[in-house]
């Protein structure tokens, strides 16, 4: 059956949510809270989002879209350009060769693998920014924004699902 204008305009728009939802949570991760050292700390959402769509929706954020995604935060953020877009691709990669495991897995699952690679993101930033910069950082901050980004992934999760649901049919 073939599809209408408005038919067409509204499956890309429902196509594009995750991406648009990813988007949205990178700018809304730069807000300014007026709290001690919170931008040190500052939960990684798109990274709970490129994992959860690369789970349920791989064919709608493609990994060029989460490099895209990435150089964004990387500009906006001010740290190394292509960090964040290094990290937001290797993370779509491993969890989409791993898909098959953790969409057969139950939630707990599902936020381990995410606590296994936020922790790995830690460190691969730790490590980047020591490269960059010629001086060992502390590791605390980084530790900490891990450990924020696992503890809010729940949430974060719920907000996915909904808008799993709301705008996208099974793929």
């Amino acid at each position: 059956m073939n599809m209408t204008l408005w038919q067409k305009l509204d499956q890309t728009g429902r196509n594009l949510a995750p991406c648009v939802v990813t988007v949205m949570l990178v700018l809304a991760g730069m807000v300014p809270f007026y709290l001690p050292d919170y931008d040190r700390i500052a939960p990684s959402l798109a990274l709970m989002a490129v994992y959860y769509w690369a789970i349920h929706r791989p064919d709608l954020l493609r990994p060029s879209a989460a490099f895209a995604i990435g150089l964004l935060q990387d500009l906006i953020s001010g740290v190394p350009l292509g960090l964040n877009a290094l990290i937001l691709v290797m993370t779509h990669w491993i969890v989409v060769t791993q898909r098959s495991f953790f969409l057969a897995s139950s939630f707990l699952l599902l936020w381990w693998g995410f606590a296994l690679i936020a922790l790995a993101v830690a460190v691969v930033q730790w490590v980047a920014c020591v490269a960059v910069y010629w001086a060992i950082l502390p590791a605390a901050p980084v530790l900490f924004q891990a450990l924020l980004t696992i503890a809010l992934f729940p949430w974060f999760a719920w907000l996915f699902i909904r808008v799993h649901r709301a705008f996208l049919v099974p793929g």
